[in-house]
């Protein structure tokens, strides 16, 4: 933790007294300042008199709920992070509680990792926005003596490793560094004070410096970064910023370039390896995988049963093989952005059906039920693109099946949760021990046990399913009992209708 950790004060708010002082005794060893309420009021109190930075906020208590606590400190300040302690946490309410401004939330009961997991992060938080605006107090006081210091900040602007052009607000250049001449290739006789466009080939780059220039993002987070080329080999990434005046009005735009050839050449390598590996292996292990599987039926009768096992055993590591093969790619255009194509209305449990349908014969080989379970007559569609529904899916269900002993029982239902669509995929299977959770969606990872070590896996599906659900806009869960079932689940946004 930083040591600025100590200059935090955090205030625990919960009617249980263990819970407060058993908070406090973890918070205090790390370095924060701890007040401590035991009902809505008292907190309210106490935050008015304190302004406390992080709070640990129970929602359930007498007299004032949690709820109406965090509104009114929103009210009060609403840059203020605030912790959901609960018992009563479901996916409904901590939504609920993050819709209403809460930073996260943590369910009871929670080991003191967790807290010290949740409340670090929140303190980093609360540090970087205090440098923040101390940064940009530096800058805005550096803008607002531009005139008077122009020398010693031209100065400063020149010898930045990265490319500097400021304009004014015509989009005329008004400055640009020697970095920013020779990633261009301008010599340094090249003439200053022309519109935008005599500076950068891309016409849509140069609309962005100029909206930029004249004030029409002043909000920093509206302000896309853009990539343009110059040549096949060279790549540059271009971040604009709006000049503020005293007044916070526009005088023009910072814009800074920076070199990413190298990276995109690293890009398009790692793509050309994954590619090239998913021909050249995929391709010769499906076959060895097919003439396996011919070589076991025609020996099935003949052939001891030692070979069997043999062959048998060789046949599953090169689907493993091929399935680790599979994912990596998948992983690769995850990163690549290429996996999810534009969005389109899906019909989630129309796509369900079809999937459990495909996954019936392997459910049915270890004489599972495999059920669908529609709670609300035609639930609303979602934004999403089908295929990667399939795999979030497909995972989920197929990996149900696998870690669900014979004669067990899967079960996936659908719901209408609010402005999203919960689907929970339960099993009553060999279920996840504690300490594997917050890991499964590691890439790798497999939680291995007497049980289930001899199932095979790559340890991707899961961070795929992960990597596909955020990329959607939603969100996924697990609970989990060991050695009684899982349940996995996983919100989507609906589709808003036109």
């Amino acid at each position: 933790m930083s040591d600025n950790a100590e200059t935090l004060h955090v205030l625990i708010v919960d009617d249980e007294q263990d819970i407060r002082e058993g908070s406090e005794r973890i918070l205090t060893r790390m370095g924060f300042n701890i007040s401590k309420a035991a009902n809505g009021r008292e907190a309210l109190d106490i935050f008015k008199e304190t302004g406390a930075a992080i709070v640990l906020l129970d929602l359930k208590m007498p007299g004032m709920d949690g709820m109406e606590v965090l509104e009114k400190i929103r009210n009060i300040d609403d840059s203020t992070i605030v912790i959901v302690i609960t018992g009563y946490a479901t996916v409904e309410t901590a939504i609920l509680a993050m819709k209403q401004g809460a930073y996260d939330f943590i369910p009871k009961p929670f080991e003191p990792d967790q807290l010290r997991l949740v409340v670090n992060r929140a303190s980093e938080k609360v540090l970087l926005k205090m440098a923040a605006e101390k940064l940009d107090q530096v800058r805005q006081r550096t803008l607002l003596d531009l005139g008077t210091e122009k020398s010693r900040i031209r100065t400063i602007i020149e010898s930045l490793p990265n490319g500097v052009l400021v304009t004014n607000t015509l989009g005329q250049v008004v400055l640009m560094n020697p970095a920013f001449r020779q990633l261009m290739g301008f010599d340094n006789n090249h003439p200053m004070g022309e519109n935008i466009d005599a500076y950068f080939p891309d016409e849509d780059l140069c609309k962005l410096v100029m909206e930029i220039s004249q004030g029409r993002h002043i909000d920093f987070e509206d302000i896309p970064e853009y990539e343009f080329s110059i040549s096949k080999n060279q790549h540059f990434m271009i971040k604009g910023r709006p000049v503020l005046g005293r007044k916070n009005e526009c005088l023009g735009a910072v814009v800074t370039m920076v070199d990413i050839t190298a990276l995109k050449m690293f890009d398009q390598l790692k793509s050309e390896f994954v590619a090239k590996v998913s021909h050249e292996l995929r391709s010769p292990l499906s076959t060895i995988h097919e003439q396996l599987a011919v070589v076991l039926s025609d020996m099935m009768d003949i052939a001891p049963e030692t070979d069997q096992k043999i062959l048998g055993r060789a046949k599953e590591k090169t689907h493993s093989l091929i399935s680790l093969i599979g994912d990596l790619l998948d992983l690769s255009r995850i990163e690549e952005g290429v996996i999810c194509k534009e969005p389109v209305p899906v019909q989630i449990d129309a796509l369900l059906k079809s999937i459990i349908a495909f996954l019936r014969d392997k459910a049915d080989a270890k004489q599972q039920s495999l059920t669908l379970e529609i709670l609300n007559d035609d639930p609303p569609e979602v934004m999403a693109d089908p295929l990667a529904l399939e795999s979030i899916f497909g995972n989920l269900i197929t990996n149900a099946i696998n870690y669900t002993p014979e004669n067990g029982n899967i079960h996936v239902k659908v719901a209408v949760a609010g402005i999203n669509i919960k689907v929970d995929v339960n099993d009553n299977g060999f279920g996840i021990e504690d300490k594997h959770i917050d890991k499964i969606f590691e890439r790798f990872y497999r939680a291995k046990n007497d049980q289930t070590r001899y199932i095979t896996g790559t340890g991707l599906g899961l961070p795929i399913v992960k990597e596909l659900v955020q990329s959607l806009g939603g969100f996924v869960e697990v609970e989990s009992t060991f050695g009684k079932g899982s349940t996995f689940t996983v919100l989507l946004p609906v589709a808003l209708s036109t």
